[in-house]
């Protein structure tokens, strides 16, 4: 009995096995994006004016065959920013003053990781007058000097680049940095009407600079390492331009949608950042709120400002 049991067994299991068939999967094949190309429209392009209106925006469309997804770096020029396309189409202002020329990089991925590279170049004009009342606010239509307001919480703040617009991270107390970086508090910002186009910004640092160290910083003979602090810096003169805002932050969020935007890499306001756009959130004669991108991808920081007696 037993024996005719195991018999029977193999034999369930040869039925099995025999009509078991075997799956055969294929990927296919993987074809990179092909016929890849930007369709680009300047704003308010014309005979008359053939590089835009001045406001700066620029819509790039993505199109071509085998796309799953596209990324945008919009000024090879500067620092590798790629950026999703949602939908193949988007928008950009570029806020550099004058008429300009962007070389743009657009990568198009398909299946299983393959993409295709393709370059463009657009000029552009971007015209901007700000308002006359907070040119007056910021240098009293001549020269005006503003410290960081340490008597008031919040003056320093960190938080989300995107997504929210407050420090939610972490607000600086009343006298937060005294007994640490003085020198955040001691370091002066001048800035200063030359003409109805032209204005300067001069920083003093008497206690040093504010900063971070080697790559995360632009200023001139900071250590290639250390921590947060206060280093031995003695200031700097340079330019500076008023340019509507990158961010695309509503006015109704707070924001004057203006930036300031500071030449060279010699200067800073409040701490010594490496981008130089400090959009104006808040500005009257007796305070300003700016917002700037951080050293760490990312983040946003916060500075609160009040003129010198």
């Amino acid at each position: 009995m037993k024996n005719i049991k195991y018999i029977l067994t193999f034999l369930l299991i040869g039925i099995v096995f025999t009509n078991c068939t075997e799956e055969k999967y294929q990927l296919g094949e993987l074809k990179a994006p092909s016929n890849v190309a930007v369709a680009i429209s300047v704003a308010g392009k014309t005979t008359a004016n053939p590089n835009g209106d001045g406001s700066g925006d620029v819509t790039f469309t993505i199109s071509g065959d085998n796309i799953l997804a596209s990324k945008i770096d919009f000024n090879a020029n500067d620092a590798v920013d790629l950026v999703l396309v949602d939908g193949g189409k988007i928008t950009k202002k570029y806020t550099t003053l004058g008429l300009n020329t962007y070389t743009v990089t657009v990568i198009a991925y398909g299946p299983g990781g393959t993409s295709t590279t393709i370059t463009a170049d657009v000029t552009v004009r971007s015209n901007f007058t700000p308002d006359s009342a907070i040119v007056t606010a910021l240098t009293n239509n001549a020269s005006k000097t503003w410290v960081v307001d340490k008597s008031v919480a919040g003056h320093f703040g960190v938080g989300p680049w995107t997504g929210s617009l407050t420090p939610e991270w972490w607000s600086a107390n009343v006298n937060e940095k005294v007994a640490t970086a003085n020198c955040f508090y001691t370091s002066t910002f001048t800035f200063a009407k030359v003409s109805s186009t032209a204005y300067t910004l001069k920083v003093t640092c008497p206690d040093g600079a504010f900063t971070k160290t080697g790559s995360l910083t632009t200023l001139p003979g900071i250590p290639a390492s250390g921590d947060e602090g206060c280093y031995s810096y003695g200031g700097a003169t340079g330019a500076f331009s008023f340019v509507p805002s990158s961010t695309g932050i509503s006015a109704a969020t707070p924001s004057t949608q203006t930036s300031i935007l500071l030449s060279g890499v010699d200067t800073f306001i409040g701490y010594g950042s490496l981008k130089k756009e400090y959009e104006i959130m808040v500005i009257n004669a007796n305070y300003m709120y700016l917002r700037v991108q951080g050293t760490e991808t990312g983040n946003a920081w916060y500075l609160k400002l009040k003129p010198t007696p």
